[in-house]
């Protein structure tokens, strides 16, 4: 089974980056997710403790509760060190930087590490249909 395989098998995801505006892809992910029928929790610093909606929002991975199978990262290749960072304290399986956010030495060092993480351009939008039953 491939790594994206088993993410998008997996229920409990998390988007760090989820937008106010709808037409930001953090926030359509996040979206494309619920639909699809994954529990993600969203997180953003900025945008705590919620969406206007009232859809509870996180300051930062450590508050997640459920910790996630899954990190969906949507935000600039500057903060990718810190979150994989994060996932590494957390526990969390696999992290998914999506097209835009990858920062190829942060992911390598965490590939050398053990860290399973999804960086090569691959897309939760088009990847992720529904977790496995």
């Amino acid at each position: 089974m491939t790594t994206i395989q088993a993410a998008v098998q997996a229920s409990e995801w998390a988007v760090v980056g989820v937008s106010e505006a709808q037409h930001k892809f953090g926030r359509q992910i996040f979206e494309h997710l619920r639909a699809h029928g994954y529990r993600v929790q969203a997180v953003n610093p900025r945008l705590a403790p919620a969406l206007a909606d009232g859809t509870p929002v996180r300051a930062s991975l450590r508050e997640l509760d459920p910790v996630p199978t899954v990190v969906n990262v949507v935000v600039p290749p500057s903060e990718a060190e810190g979150i994989l960072q994060q996932c590494r304290e957390l526990g969390v399986a696999i992290v998914w930087f999506q097209p835009g956010a990858e920062d190829p030495v942060a992911i390598a060092r965490a590939r050398a590490a053990g860290q399973v993480v999804v960086g090569d351009g691959a897309c939760a939008l088009i990847e992720a249909h529904g977790p496995a039953a």
